[in-house]
């Protein structure tokens, strides 16, 4: 789609526009070479991110379980935990003139000023002067550029359509520049451990167009979960389907009046873009005098490199995965062999080359939770019951507090002494047991351990009674899928006064009872029921398809897809139609089902703007079914057929006994029978319902049921209208 095209003549505009970006490119041009020749310095190039992607395969290893982040979408992919320098060709540096934002500074004392420092200075101001332009173009502000929304869609239309993307670029690039929305592409734009937060958006320019770069783009997104362990990326993929990462300049901005999230980046080229949340990754350079590290992502993480632990300066990354006690609760209450862990801390990944063995040991300090069940009223400094609100305070005497302290000590010794820490580590493509390694109990539920080997993965378990190797490693291997899932439910909701549209979603299973309300107050209610609970990664999909006499899009069989991302709700709306009109004449109600197939996301392909099912992985069988139902007539229609039946007031009273009081079209089906039966045999009931239909406003239905009886369809008609 075209977007923001002037209502001029189209070959006019377009020759306007490319004099208008033609001067731009020179103008930038010559601010370019002026910088060069001031400063030595140069901008990075359109390709300059591309040579960085050859680099991310090199500290990952081919193994069958892949780290944070890691892994390929389609050909070409870059793994996200070497974004830092994917993105490096997408920064520009900023140029001498702009360095520390101030001018040199000048003599104030003339009086002591001989020739040459006036001299001198004069040359610092012209320097000064020439600098200022360079500063302003650091900034984003150039002459001739301005700041404009795409909105996907033309000029003439663009007031009613939402906002996709700002960009601030030259006057005339904002003209002919096109911003498409390829949702259809969000399961691509996800790797491990990541998660969508915005819209996916494709710019494009029109050929052979020339652009000054860098030009600023911002994103609009929402995240639903900011913290520590997690940060706000730009994905992009470029034409050749590179990908590459994006540091944003800032995630906060004024747009229109309007102030949230916006990822701003500066770019060197035109692809598809979206902003994702990633674990964040810290990146570290170990020198030959030994370090001491606090991991800003969690301060409670402490790396202890000891001095000469590396014969040359080693540059080194860490990630952290938490993982949540719901998590641990959930596996163990599916299988026994899991009953004996009671905490874990979080999971550890560590990079660095191998090329360079540690010569001393590295010591680490982790947080493993202790045992939730084992603080109980009376074991936190207090006594007995629960002191009400109301009673008086007595400060206990020092002897007192010793004893309590001494007795408390004591009892957590000997709890402690009963519990066993392991210590497991991800090497050479699996998980083992480093029975060797000596763990300690530090307070506030820290764990501390040294390490002469170099391990990718490490995470410490808390064991209330020891339990076999196989069944530790076991449980990590899920611990690490677990945090890779969802629990999701399937809703699928009809509007109240309309049953025949109908809405479709997968929505995570913890917010489950808060989205139905929302839905309830849009006045979509059920049923059908949720779904169970089912296990989904970002950016699986769902392949809907309906069976029986419902179907939806005028009877199109083609299946419907419903893109799952965790911080993202993706409804979709549909309007449900019957197949047969006549089918299910023993029923006061059309009946149908709705099937959904999971495809999870590495069996998707990239297909112009859509993200199709390989032809090597075929479906499954379907996670989920649910039942449909569809009412025959609406209550209107119901009522002016109840009119044009003309059946007695009694039959009309026995059938709301048969049928619930709030369901018209069910006293419809069953005023329907008892009229039938009311009428001789012999009389054709066909004609007769036909008439009663074009009365109750539905000449569709008589005329087909008319059809349908030439052609030897039976007298039943009464079955096709209830």
């Amino acid at each position: 789609m075209s977007t923001d095209l002037s209502q001029s003549d189209p070959d006019t505009e377009a020759n306007q526009s490319a004099e208008i970006v033609q001067t731009d490119l020179q103008d930038g041009e010559s601010v370019r070479s002026a910088a060069h020749s001031e400063d030595g310095t140069s901008s990075v190039g359109a390709g300059g991110h591309s040579s960085h992607n050859t680099d991310v395969q090199r500290d990952s290893r081919s193994t069958g379980r892949r780290t944070p982040g890691t892994g390929e979408d389609h050909a070409g992919c870059v793994s996200p935990t070497d974004r830092d320098g994917a993105a490096g060709g997408q920064h520009r540096q900023p140029t001498g003139g702009s360095s520390g934002g101030t001018a040199p500074s000048v003599a104030t004392e003339e009086e002591d000023e001989g020739p040459e420092e006036e001299e001198e200075g004069l040359r610092e101001r012209q320097t000064g002067q020439r600098d200022a332009p360079l500063e302003e173009e650091n900034q984003g502000v150039r002459h001739g550029w301005v700041t404009k929304g795409l909105t996907g869609k033309p000029q003439t239309h663009a007031s009613d359509a939402p906002t996709l993307c700002y960009i601030t670029a030259p006057l005339g690039v904002t003209k002919v520049m096109t911003c498409d929305l390829v949702n259809g592409l969000s399961s691509l734009m996800v790797s491990d451990l990541e998660e969508l937060v915005s819209s996916v958006l494709r710019l494009k320019l029109p050929d052979n167009t020339k652009c000054s770069f860098p030009i600023t783009v911002a994103i609009p997104f929402r995240s639903c979960y900011r913290g520590n362990y997690r940060d706000i990326i730009v994905k992009f993929v470029d034409q050749a389907s590179r990908v590459s990462y994006v540091n944003p300049v800032s995630v906060e901005g004024n747009y229109d009046g309007q102030k949230g999230s916006y990822a701003e980046v500066r770019v060197y080229t035109l692809g598809v873009f979206a902003v994702v949340s990633c674990l964040r990754k810290e990146s570290y350079t170990i020198p030959k005098r030994g370090l001491s590290l606090k991991l800003s992502i969690d301060p409670r993480i402490c790396l202890d490199y000891l001095p000469g632990s590396f014969a040359s300066p080693v540059m080194a990354q860490a990630v952290v995965q938490p993982v949540d006690p719901s998590l641990l609760s959930a596996l163990k209450s599916n299988k026994d062999a899991y009953q004996a862990v009671l905490s874990a801390s979080p999971l550890l990944y560590l990079s660095r080359p191998s090329s360079q063995p540690p010569r001393r040991p590295l010591v680490l300090t982790l947080p493993c939770p202790p045992n939730p069940e084992r603080r109980r009223p009376g074991e936190d400094g207090e006594s007995g019951p629960p002191r009400p609100t109301s009673a008086v305070y007595i400060q206990d005497s020092p002897l007192q507090q010793r004893m309590r302290a001494v007795s408390a000590s004591v009892k957590t010794s000997r709890e402690f002494a009963k519990e066993q820490l392991i210590l497991l580590g991800w090497k050479e493509e699996q998980w083992n047991v480093l029975d060797d390694v000596s763990i300690r109990n530090l307070q506030n539920g820290l764990v501390s351990f040294e390490l002469m080997e170099h391990f990718e993965r490490l995470i410490v378990l808390r064991l209330q009674f020891p339990t076999r190797s196989s069944n530790l490693c076991a449980m990590v291997e899920e611990i690490e899928d677990s945090v890779r899932r969802v629990m999701v439910t399937i809703v699928l909701r009809r509007q109240r006064q309309d049953p025949h549209s109908v809405v479709v979603a997968a929505l995570p299973s913890r917010d489950l009872s808060w989205e139905l309300a929302k839905l309830q107050g849009q006045a979509y209610c059920g049923p059908p029921d949720p779904s169970g609970e089912i296990a989904m990664s970002e950016g699986d999909q769902l392949l809907l398809s309906f069976n029986g006499n419902i179907t939806a899009d005028q009877g199109s069989k083609s299946p419907k897809t419903i893109t799952f991302h965790n911080q993202r709700k993706s409804f979709e709306y549909l309007k449900l139609t019957v197949v047969d009109p006549f089918g299910n004449y023993s029923s006061p109600h059309y009946k149908g089902l709705a099937v959904f197939h999971r495809i999870p996301r590495v069996q998707l392909l990239w297909m112009d703007n859509t993200a199709v099912l390989s032809p090597q992985h075929p479906l499954v069988e379907p996670v989920c079914k649910l039942s449909l139902t569809l009412p025959k007539l609406c209550e209107e229609e119901a009522a002016l057929l109840l009119l044009a039946l003309r059946v007695k007031r009694s039959a009309v009273q026995l059938a709301r006994l048969r049928a619930p009081a709030h369901s018209l079209p069910q006293q419809a089906f069953h005023v329907l029978g008892l009229w039938r039966r009311s009428l001789p045999s012999h009389t054709p009931k066909a004609p007769l319902l036909a008439r009663c239909l074009v009365r109750a406003g539905r000449p569709d239905l008589a005329k087909e049921l008319l059809l349908r009886e030439g052609a030897g369809g039976g007298g039943g008609g009464e079955g096709g209208a209830g």
